[in-house]
């Protein structure tokens, strides 16, 4: 991941680190933003976030105010101390980790964008498991618009597996995540052949 960001494989060499069009374009992160804000605003008590995978932090940010308090994890070391010197405030606590290897925050609710799509089926297993301990998962998947085969195994890295008709499914085999209930928060329809970003709400047993 750090070298995606040294050579700006995700785009953005005007930026000191960029996390792609799915952090930046307003066509995908303002619905995205109105959709999960309203549901962290929808509790008297303000949740607990952690936000695993918050990149460049341009959507961690916007989201921050609604939560009392809220971890930001990333795996590239000079993004996250990057970050720590751009964003503070008294509830906020970046963290490098690894989050298929190493123990998370505790939170009230994950926030998993655009994450687990970079992964191999083996990371996400692992991390699959440690979403059990956590009420609400708001995941964030880029998927082909139609029909797909889900979870076909990738090395992990800038690719995704859009290009195989295939995304991330983590209710289907081989992950089989047990939830309580869900629900679509959101679905942004890109060009035609670039397929869909799905938001999903899971709360969890």
């Amino acid at each position: 991941m750090t070298q995606i960001y040294e050579q700006h494989l995700w785009g953005g060499k005007g930026h000191d680190f960029y996390s792609g069009s799915g952090s930046h374009d307003q066509e995908i992160t303002t619905p995205y933003l109105n959709a999960v804000s309203s549901f962290l605003q929808a509790h008297d008590t303000p949740l607990r976030v952690c936000d695993l995978g918050c990149g460049d932090f341009n959507i961690g940010r916007e989201l921050l105010k609604y939560s009392s308090a809220y971890n930001a994890v990333d795996i590239v070391e000079a993004l996250i101390n990057r970050n720590m010197q751009y964003y503070k405030a008294p509830h906020l606590k970046f963290h490098c980790l690894d989050i298929a290897k190493d123990q998370l925050p505790k939170a009230d609710c994950i926030i998993l964008r655009q994450v687990l799509q970079h992964l191999s089926n083996s990371e996400i297993k692992e991390v699959v498991f440690k979403l059990k301990a956590y009420p609400y998962v708001l995941l964030t998947e880029h998927l082909p618009e139609n029909n797909f085969t889900p979870n076909l195994d990738i090395i992990s890295g800038q690719g995704i597996r859009l290009k195989h008709h295939s995304g991330v499914d983590i209710l289907k085999a081989p992950f089989n995540f047990k939830i309580k209930a869900q629900r679509l928060l959101n679905t942004c329809v890109l060009a035609p052949g670039k397929g869909c970003i799905v938001t999903k709400l899971y709360e969890v047993f």
